[in-house]
């Protein structure tokens, strides 16, 4: 099979895990991922990791990075800006489906801000921000022995869906009668045009050339589907219509029959690399059929 081409159409992050997505012209691309994406996380006093599943008002609170400080805005808020956390902050235990992970206290400014905008009855939270001193790394069953690093995001650095996958997604939703949705429902961070209806799944590698360092980008597992794209971002209703069209059509049997949409992938080559929207891109397919 030939090499495949297309551009980047969008770029997405998540500072904060399951809270509003921020759209980028550009993005340095770290070693762990896009910039700032995941670095940030909402859990309760237990040190449980929450996201839209539990809370789906999460969706509303909108994080934004400018330069050391994260600030954050929400329905009914004042805005509040915090400082980045330090190698002296607080350091606390967390967890994320089950995996221990480490982080910094954003402290009780932001603890108190969560509290009140989330209102959740005899529960309380606190935001952390990702250790870098802790090395967290994707799982070696899809990566391979080369490691990967990965923040707060469930497993891997990069979650890459294309428009042709997405249109495809709505011309069944509405076939069905039902209205389309926006890519936020998925939260990719990189949206590719140029590939046809998941085409994805079958890509390899994906290679950025544009700036003159070479970024590498492996796909290597498909994303399974929960709850959270049942969630409208802009109204945080639940919409289980929404995953039940999915499965339909997209349960996977190698994945133990997973609703998948979309691929995880993780970073391959030199980190500290900026991409921008409508950079092109090369792929190569998994396997080479020609």
């Amino acid at each position: 099979m030939p090499e495949l081409t297309g551009t980047l159409t969008q770029i997405l992050t998540y500072p904060i895990k399951s809270c509003a997505a921020v759209q980028h012209e550009s993005i340095v691309v770290k070693d762990h991922g896009l910039e700032h994406d995941r670095q940030w996380l909402i859990v309760d006093g237990d040190g449980q990791f929450q996201t839209q599943r539990q809370i789906p008002h999460l969706v509303w609170i909108e994080p934004l990075v400018h330069g050391h400080t994260l600030s954050l805005r929400a329905p009914d808020m004042e805005k509040i800006e915090l400082p980045f956390a330090t190698a002296t902050s607080p350091k606390r235990a967390v967890t994320v489906w089950g995996e221990a992970l480490c982080g910094h206290d954003m402290g009780d400014e932001a603890a108190a801000w969560l509290d009140d905008y989330l209102q959740v009855p005899g529960r309380s939270f606190r935001l952390v921000q990702f250790d870098p001193e802790h090395k967290r790394l994707s799982d070696t069953f899809w990566c391979g022995e080369q490691p990967a690093a990965v923040q707060f995001a469930d497993g891997f650095a990069i979650n890459i869906l294309s428009e042709a996958s997405l249109r495809h997604f709505n011309e069944r939703l509405i076939e069905s009668g039902l209205d389309p949705v926006d890519v936020r429902r998925f939260r990719p961070n990189l949206v590719l045009d140029g590939l046809d209806a998941y085409d994805e799944d079958l890509v390899h590698t994906i290679e950025f050339h544009s700036h003159g360092t070479p970024l590498v980008l492996e796909l290597v597992k498909p994303c399974p589907r929960c709850q959270v794209p049942n969630i409208d971002p802009l109204t945080a209703a639940v919409e289980p219509e929404i995953g039940a069209a999915l499965a339909r059509y997209r349960q996977q049997p190698a994945m133990d029959h997973a609703v998948c949409f979309a691929m995880n992938a993780v970073v391959r080559s030199k980190a500290d690399v900026t991409l921008q929207a409508n950079d092109a891109f090369i792929g190569h397919w998994r396997f080479d059929g020609s």
